[in-house]
């Protein structure tokens, strides 16, 4: 796995991933949960499509201006169009940075990819995992509803993040569409047909 990969992967699991729960309660103030879900997701495909992260200095504020320009994006597209949702876009005063279609699809493999590797994990762990990290809950909650201690809960969320994240790098070498995206340079050249 080449090193700026590595780095993106261990910046997303310490800067982005612990203001998950956050940002999903700031998005459920403005959307539905469905689009919660989806926004939250196609955060996650940007992020994982960036070329670098070293120039980034505030994980959660970059977490919440990429949130913000998917919501802007979104706004643009729509059909109809309410006149708050206007007012909010021009209060969002984001600059576009729209990855490749290519980098897109990528990253949405890589995504699902991610998922799998959740649905893989110990039983338990997984529980742990997806109630702590995708559904934000409490460390206190989770330990009260599945009757474990909390250092317990907070012991298997952890342990579910590192076999996740060492799965991704150990997998990145035997990923083709990387490593012909990195040849090409994403700059989307010699386009690669997916279906």
């Amino acid at each position: 796995m080449d090193q700026r990969r590595h780095e993106i992967v261990a910046w997303i699991g310490s800067d982005i991933l612990p203001h998950e729960a956050e940002v999903r309660r700031w998005l459920a103030r403005r959307l539905s949960g469905a689009q919660v879900d989806d926004v939250v997701q196609e955060a996650y495909c940007r992020l994982i499509a960036l070329d670098g992260v070293s120039h980034i200095e505030n994980g959660r504020a970059y977490f919440y201006i990429t949130v913000r320009s998917i919501i802007a994006a979104q706004v643009r597209r729509a059909r109809i169009v309410r006149i708050d949702s206007v007012a909010e876009m021009g209060a969002l005063n984001i600059i576009e940075d729209e990855p490749s279609p290519e980098r897109v699809v990528w990253a949405r493999r890589e995504l699902d990819r991610v998922r799998s590797l959740i649905e893989g994990l110990p039983e338990r762990c997984r529980q742990v995992f997806v109630l702590r990290r995708v559904e934000g809950i409490s460390q206190k909650e989770i330990a009260r509803r599945l009757g474990i201690s909390e250092s317990t809960v907070e012991s298997q969320a952890v342990r579910g993040l590192k076999l996740v994240l060492k799965a991704i790098s150990e997998g990145e070498q035997e990923t083709p569409m990387a490593r012909g995206f990195e040849r090409r340079g994403g700059n989307g050249r010699n386009r690669t047909r997916t279906r």
